[in-house]
């Protein structure tokens, strides 16, 4: 199940559409059937989670918490019982993501695509600690993003 949590209330979202693009993304990792919670929220909250979690105390555009911890980039999770079908949850600071458009030269939804992609990466074990291993997300984001312009 995709579970979407929208606490911020100045800026607009299609959740629906977030939603069919998040299930074509897990579609095409074989992970359909798996729960994940996406929270839109706003930047005082998200800074929370950041000093909690991160020990930086400052606003992001995104957090993912992953359910399987210890899952390698590329390994695929091994269903032993219902709660392994959980795949974490990602904070998205919509406020975040607005500010910080001037930078880029995309559209406000284009980098929440990009985010969510991003999120999924780091929900499935990729991270960007090393160079190889910054490459190898970025392999799996463009790959997400893909399935959505097809």
């Amino acid at each position: 199940m995709i579970l979407i949590k929208n606490t911020q209330r100045k800026i607009k979202i299609d959740e629906k559409k977030i939603k069919k693009d998040i299930l074509k993304m897990l579609r095409s990792l074989s992970y359909q059937n798996f729960d994940i919670g996406i929270w839109f929220t706003t930047n005082q909250t998200i800074c929370k989670y950041n000093k909690k979690y991160r020990k930086i105390n400052k606003s992001t555009d995104i957090l993912s918490f992953p359910y399987h911890t210890n899952l390698k980039p590329g390994q695929k999770i091994k269903v032993i019982s219902p709660e392994d079908k959980n795949l974490g949850d990602i904070i998205i600071s919509l406020e975040y993501v607005k500010k910080n458009m001037a930078k880029s030269k995309t559209t406000f939804y284009s980098q929440i695509k990009k985010l969510l992609a991003h999120g999924i990466a780091h929900l499935l074990g990729y991270t960007h600690k090393t160079n190889i291993m910054y490459k190898k997300m970025i392999e799996i984001e463009k790959k997400l993003l893909k399935v959505l312009n097809d």
